[in-house]
């Protein structure tokens, strides 16, 4: 999938109700961040996925480069998260 593609499904899922979240250190998000991501980093995921939403909520995830966004997918599909959409990189947004 190219930058462009995702980029596209990302706003189309977020569009329908998606979660855009932000698993960056709350410094990085507020360097800046999309309007309607929230932000809780990947390394208290596993403490916070109620914060994300219902368990099911649909979910778009990145953080700076996609690595810390795939473990944080991983973390949310066993969570009972099964649609969760990778953006990888902020900048694919």
């Amino acid at each position: 999938m190219t930058p462009q593609e995702r980029s596209q499904k990302a706003h189309e899922l977020v569009a329908k109700g998606a979660v855009l979240l932000d698993v960056r250190t709350p410094e990085e998000f507020q360097q800046g961040h999309p309007e309607a991501a929230r932000n809780i980093p990947v390394q208290v995921l596993a403490h916070r996925l109620s914060e994300v939403g219902p368990v099911g909520t649909p979910v778009v995830v990145y953080c700076a480069a996609g690595g810390r966004s795939a473990v944080a997918a991983e973390l949310l599909r066993k969570g009972g998260f099964p649609e969760v959409f990778d953006l990888q990189s902020v900048k694919n947004w």
